[in-house]
């Protein structure tokens, strides 16, 4: 009988204690919970974003791989790297000719081999290209004064017009030694032109730019004639005085 008193009241006993463990491990789990999830709310587990320097080199190595996908511009005459070969280089007689399909110095094959060793360049159609416009060709330019002036009256009017006259040219200077050879029908072609001018093209806002113009051709019209070139340019007024 006391036996069995005695194990009611120790099982009686040990109920407190599990429900303390319990009630402890639920309190724990709660607080791990609550802990987390303000974690997750606070954005603890974003990635956090690239710094300037990280997207400043990441935006360097994709403009690198673009370029290195580019095709290469070629020059007239030289190697594939735009280098002209030296005219004055001798041969070396113990290079070997080039075979078909054989790899350059960067492992892509030449047309034959019909390879490229760039695998990791992007696929798909090639994007636009700018057309590249030729260098334009600069030519000198040659000047020379007319010495005497020319000195002719206004038509219809009572006004002189005096003017001296230098030319330009981007030829040589056989156009110049022309014009001094037909000196004398130069002066009467020029001055025939200029008698033309009349009080109403005087006030002209392009008179003068006109006038040099037609003296041009006269020039040019008279050189054909007699040595079957023109070549000047154009035209400038050195002096110009109507009085």
């Amino acid at each position: 009988m006391a036996e069995e008193v005695q194990a009611e009241v120790e099982k009686k006993s040990k109920k407190p204690i599990i429900m303390i463990v319990l009630g402890v491990v639920v309190l724990l789990v709660l607080i791990a919970a609550t802990v987390v999830a303000t974690l997750f709310l606070s954005g603890a587990f974003n990635p956090k974003p690239p710094t300037p320097e990280e997207m400043a080199a990441a935006a360097e190595g994709h403009e690198a791989a673009k370029e290195d996908c580019l095709p290469k511009k070629k020059e007239k005459g030289g190697d594939a790297h735009g280098e002209k070969p030296d005219p004055h280089a001798k041969p070396d007689p113990h290079a070997k000719p080039a075979e078909h399909g054989a790899k350059d110095e960067h492992g892509a094959k030449d047309e034959h081999g019909a390879k490229d060793a760039k695998a990791d360049c992007p696929k798909g159609p090639p994007g636009k290209v700018a057309k590249n416009s030729p260098e334009l060709t600069r030519f000198e330019y040659t000047y020379m004064q007319i010495e005497r002036e020319f000195l002719v009256n206004v038509s219809g009017s009572k006004k002189v017009m005096s003017v001296q006259l230098a030319i330009m040219t981007h030829y040589d200077d056989r156009v110049f030694e022309n014009v001094k050879k037909h000196d004398f029908a130069m002066r009467s072609a020029i001055m025939d032109t200029m008698r033309m001018t009349t009080d109403a093209d005087l006030v002209k806002p392009e008179f003068r730019k006109e006038l040099a113009q037609k003296i041009r051709d006269t020039m040019n019209t008279l050189l054909e004639k007699y040595e079957d070139f023109g070549g000047i340019e154009d035209v400038y007024f050195t002096n110009f005085i109507v009085q």
